[in-house]
């Protein structure tokens, strides 16, 4: 048998009896120990080594290995990990000792013990046991990247943390996680703010499913209010639902949110008092977004003197590795390059930067904030059309229910994928058409798909026939959509084609344009991506300089501006002078 020598311990005696447990003949022990053979004999003998029970043989190797760990004057987290684990071995050992002498399967296991206590009590609603805690900490940390340990670290030391980030990096999801850990560590108030409630609603499904799969307890409640009284409330950006409250806050996709700096104030007094602590994140937007003054600094300086004003360099060489700010905020820029080197693998930043035009890459994926002034559907145009659905559409759209709009007919626009299986993306939206001039068409579900063939394509639209009674589909037919085209035409025969040109391009847009500037579209203000695509499309000559199209990507195509693209082969089914009653300018009136 192959064994290993411990460290040396205080006792000799107890040294030699823990080798021989493990298996060491006494005259290799002596010879370890630079003593006599004879001498390890006599202790085998009156210390009954050769008759000690398996237990008790384990119980000494745990008490060597114990008075060792605490006996070391540095201990890192292994150590104290290595402790705790002992100790809960200790503990088994004791059960199994009372079992012995009492032969109840319930000394053996307290489950069972607790099971057949007299009266059942019912289960705390919302609680974790010590145990189950201690696994939903580990596990938090467990999952942790590098750059999210940063996170971690400077919301134990700052107020506010200010993170200007990638998109999917995992920051929601990590936040979500370090907020419900702190609860049932210290009882604090949790308060989750997105640009609608809708968005909020995905830290709660990242809590809800982090406790399930860890502790296998199912949290329940809106607001969720955990046994040790921490409330964790889950809102959009309405400013009086979100009066009232108090604890730490996170605003989301803070620069997406229309109306920031009324809503900051709002946000900001949740959490007045010094214990409670704000973390705004966000992927970047365009840089005459109101909050780019609060990012910059230059909200704090506008009401200084001039002598007390502060310099703050938001570059990211300054701001990579984090730092605490002269407004007394910390804040960290997170770059994609910057979270694959904190260990995150969950893209291949070469087939982004395929996948997407350069300006797109910088501002999505390189924290680069766009000057939309360019843009033929400029951010502060779409803001206008970002609503909070859950609110603004509770009275006859139902999300969850087989037909979320009963028998009411829907707009599908797709734009397919690109000619290379490799390169865009594509997107679909369902619109809810308005049926006078007094409704808002509404945007009711948008996706995007990669990577699939044409078939798989034609299929997945087919599936919204189940949910919708559909009215249009229209699909962009220049390069592989053709052949989607013809396999949803075997189910539905007045599927519209769109084969591109400048003019059908223009006549697109300028429509929808109308369509916004006239405060008559709307959609869930989470869904950035979708804001996004729109604020990449931009008027440009053709090639033969003779005439303007609209573009968005790379090499003139339709790039991932798609669900904008999706969306207006939705619209344009609508007559060129809106629904009945409506009186708006025409679209020749435009070209004028």
């Amino acid at each position: 048998m192959t064994t290993t020598a411990p460290d040396t311990l205080d006792s000799p005696r107890l040294t030699a009896r823990h080798l021989y447990w493990q298996g060491w003949r006494v005259a290799r022990i002596a010879e370890y120990l630079e003593m006599k053979a004879a001498t390890v004999h006599s202790w085998k003998d009156r210390d009954g080594w050769e008759e000690a029970t398996p237990t008790q043989r384990v119980e000494g190797a745990l008490e060597a290995r114990l008075v060792q760990l605490i006996g070391k004057e540095r201990k890192g987290n292994g150590d104290y990990k290595e402790i705790d684990a002992l100790g809960r071995q200790i503990e088994r050992l004791a059960r199994v000792h009372k079992y012995a002498e009492t032969g109840k399967e319930g000394d053996l296991n307290p489950k069972i013990e607790r099971r057949n206590a007299g009266e059942k009590r019912r289960p705390k609603r919302n609680a974790l046991t010590e145990e189950q805690f201690e696994a939903l900490e580990a596990a938090f940390f467990e999952s942790l990247f590098d750059y999210q340990l940063t996170w971690h670290a400077a919301g134990q030391k700052h107020r506010i943390r200010n993170i200007l980030k990638s998109r999917q990096i995992g920051a929601t999801f990590y936040f979500a996680r370090e907020a419900i850990v702190d609860a049932f560590k210290t009882g604090k108030n949790k308060i989750f703010l997105s640009a609608s409630k809708a968005q909020a609603h995905i830290f709660k499904n990242y809590i809800i499913q982090f406790v399930k799969e860890v502790c296998d307890v199912e949290l329940k409640g809106d607001p969720i209010i955990l046994d040790n009284g921490a409330e964790l409330h889950f809102l959009g950006t309405n400013s009086k639902t979100a009066q009232g409250y108090h604890g730490d806050v996170y605003l989301d996709e803070y620069f997406w949110i229309h109306g920031f700096e009324q809503f900051r104030k709002v946000a900001s007094a949740m959490a007045t008092h010094k214990q409670w602590r704000q973390t705004y994140f966000s992927t970047p937007s365009s840089i005459a977004h109101e909050a780019y003054t609060f990012w910059t600094g230059e909200r704090v300086n506008k009401r200084r003197k001039k002598a007390d004003r502060v310099d703050i360099d938001v570059s990211h060489a300054a701001l990579a590795a984090g730092a605490l700010c002269g407004d007394r905020q910390w804040k960290q820029i997170v770059t994609v390059h910057d979270a694959e080197a904190g260990g995150c693998d969950l893209f291949d930043v070469e087939d982004l930067q395929f996948e997407y035009s350069l300006d797109e890459f910088a501002n999505l994926f390189e924290c680069e904030f766009v000057d939309d002034s360019q843009s033929a559907f400029p951010l502060g145009t779409m803001q206008g059309c970002m609503v909070d659905a859950w609110e603004a559409w509770e009275n006859d759209y139902r999300p969850f229910a087989p037909k979320p709009v009963g028998d009411r007919g829907v707009w599908i626009g797709y734009d397919p994928t690109g000619r290379n299986e490799d390169g865009d993306g594509a997107g679909l939206v369902v619109v809810l058409p308005a049926r006078s001039a007094g409704e808002k068409h509404r945007i009711l579900e948008r996706h995007r798909l990669k990577g699939q063939d044409y078939e798989d394509q034609a299929a997945f639209i087919r599936t919204f026939a189940d949910r919708y009674e559909i009215d249009h589909i229209g699909i962009d037919t220049t390069g592989i959509g053709a052949a989607v085209a013809e396999h949803v035409e075997n189910w539905f025969p007045t599927v519209t084609r769109y084969h591109y040109t400048a003019e059908l391009k223009t006549s697109m847009v300028l429509q929808a344009q109308q369509i916004i500037r006239k405060d008559r579209l709307e959609f869930d203000a989470g869904w950035v991506d979708l804001a996004q695509s729109f604020m990449a499309i931009k008027k440009q000559l053709t090639a033969s300089g003779r005439q303007f199209t609209y573009v968005s990507g790379r090499n003139a195509q339709t790039g991932h501006a798609d669900l904008a693209w999706a969306t207006m082969h939705a619209l344009h089914f609508e007559p060129i002078d809106g629904p009945a009653g409506e009186t708006s300018e025409s679209i020749m009136e435009m070209y004028e």
